[in-house]
Parts: C-alpha cells; sequence; structure tokens
C-alpha cells in the first residue's frame, strides 16, 4: 500500500495539538516536546501550514501558534494538500501528465482510488479527530 510522509502525519498530530489548545496560543516548542517532532522540522512544517491559512503565529514572550478556523471547519484534506508537494497516488492522477495516459489500462483504476480517498479526507475535520 502507498505511504503518507512523516510530513503529513506530524502536520496531522500538530493540528489535532492546536485544535485541543481551544483558541490558546501554544508554543511550537510545547507541540515539540509533547508530539515527540523535532522542533526544527515542525518548524518547517508549521511555516507550510501558515502559507496555507490554516495557522497563524503571535510573536513575543507569550508567542506561539493557533488555528485561524474552528476545528469543524478545517478538512484533513487541507491538511494534506499544504503538506504534500505530488497530490496524487500515481503520476497519472497528480497534476503532471503521464505519458502512458493514452495506453494505460489501470489509468480508470488509479482515478477511482484518488476519488475515493479525496472523499475520505475531504469527509473528515480536526473537530472529528479530537471528539472523545
Amino acid at each position: 500500500m502507498f505511504k503518507i510522509s512523516t510530513k503529513s502525519q506530524y502536520g496531522l498530530r500538530a493540528m489535532v495539538y492546536l485544535a485541543k489548545c481551544r483558541k490558546e496560543v501554544c508554543p511550537l516548542r510545547s507541540i515539540s516536546k509533547e508530539e515527540g517532532i523535532s522542533f526544527d522540522y515542525l518548524e518547517k512544517i508549521i511555516s507550510k501550514l501558515e502559507k496555507a491559512g490554516l495557522v497563524s503565529a503571535k510573536k513575543g514572550v507569550q508567542g506561539g501558534y493557533f488555528l485561524i478556523k474552528k476545528p469543524s471547519r478545517i478538512r484533513i484534506s487541507e491538511i494534506l494538500n499544504s503538506l504534500e508537494d505530488n497530490k496524487g497516488l500515481v503520476k497519472c492522477t497528480s497534476k503532471g501528465k503521464c505519458p502512458m495516459s493514452s495506453k494505460c489500462l489501470t489509468k480508470s483504476f488509479w482515478f477511482k482510488i484518488q476519488k475515493t480517498l479525496d472523499s475520505a479526507l475531504s469527509s473528515i475535520t480536526l473537530a472529528d479527530l479530537i471528539k472523545k
């Protein structure tokens, strides 16, 4: 089966952590320590999430990160798409065009799998993940 990158796994864990903070500003060091994610790697991940408009930073001594939207309005697909460069499972389902496209007998299979995965990721929100 395919693998989800550590960048996406860590990004999702950081977003869940922020969702559980409930509008509080969370220092990056706290997220790093609690989630067992390298601080430097987490900085790069959070930067991508910030560029995607999912989190924002508060500067200063009491600074940190917080979610821009309610957890119920952030879909898992938004998070993963902001962190991954390749948007498809295979080349033909990503933005790039596959040279085998015109004669590939497996193309419809890959598009069906991609559509199912996209649908599942779009149907789950951060709020769904933090429900107890």
